[in-house]
């Protein structure tokens, strides 16, 4: 299995552009996969340099409904006329910022909706490939909600991201987990996981919202990743680099930060 990040923050090859935002692209021997959408077309270009053809993708699994996942969204549903959408209802629920700045979404996805299957429930879209729509707050130290607010049910909340999922895949009795940002808190997101596959940890690949995380959630997480004790923590987007930094001196894993371009094979 191979994954390719097609947009990130960061880029790590000449002539690739990079932008606030994550896309992620995973091929299987039966399946070719989008895991997001950053937040313009500016993926297309990024694959096609790559060598990856975006008219062959079957699947595209959104992880939560901010603009920078969502974004490209219209621009690759207009290219790829049959690929699946996997995503949860609540990522259409128009979010705002704590100034009441609408924040997500920033397109109009309703004429793609027939496209859609809505997520409630665990799909494995290939074999080992797991989509996971359910992030109990085991830990409530571990979250990042950002003091957003979202519009459900006509009413204002706080945002608790209830639209946010991840995956989870198992080869070779090893579980490995995609993450978009993990504002349910990247702890409570493994935990889930490893509830679900008793299995040792590979690999852990995405955003850890670690910018306004205080000393206490990073040391409270730093203890639980060694705790696991993964083989490779891959992160990016909305990492932060001083954390990244600060990760590979106080991880025992193998820590990568997986730019535009990187390629990580399972």
């Amino acid at each position: 299995m191979k994954i390719v990040t097609l947009i990130e923050n960061q880029v790590n090859s000449a002539g690739l552009v990079g932008e606030h935002g994550l896309c992620l692209y995973l091929e299987t021997d039966h399946k070719k996969i989008l895991f997001d959408c950053g937040q313009s077309d500016a993926f297309l270009r990024n694959a096609k340099i790559l060598g990856i053809d975006l008219l062959e993708i079957d699947t595209v699994i959104i992880s939560h409904g901010h603009y920078n996942h969502v974004g490209g969204m219209p621009a690759f549903l207009d290219l790829n006329s049959h690929a699946k959408i996997y995503i949860k209802k609540e990522a259409l629920y128009p979010k705002y910022s704590p100034g009441k700045k609408l924040r997500a979404p920033v397109v109009n996805l309703k004429p793609y909706e027939k496209r859609f299957e809505y997520v409630t429930e665990v799909i494995e879209v290939d074999e080992g490939v797991f989509i996971m729509p359910e992030i109990p707050i085991t830990d409530p130290v571990d979250v990042n909600f950002q003091k957003g607010k979202v519009l459900a049910n006509d009413i204002i909340q706080d945002d608790e991201f209830q639209d946010e999922l991840f995956v989870a895949i198992t080869r070779k009795n090893r579980l490995s987990v995609i993450s978009g940002c993990s504002h349910r808190g990247i702890t409570n997101i493994l935990r889930e996981a490893k509830s679900n596959f008793d299995l040792p940890v590979k690999l852990i690949l995405g955003g850890i919202h670690f910018k306004e995380f205080s000393a206490e959630q990073y040391v409270n997480i730093t203890y639980y990743l060694n705790k696991i004790e993964p083989e490779t923590i891959a992160v990016c987007h909305c990492t932060n680099m001083q954390k990244y930094a600060d990760l590979a001196g106080d991880c025992n894993a193998k820590i990568l930060y997986n730019a535009t371009g990187s390629s990580i094979r399972l």
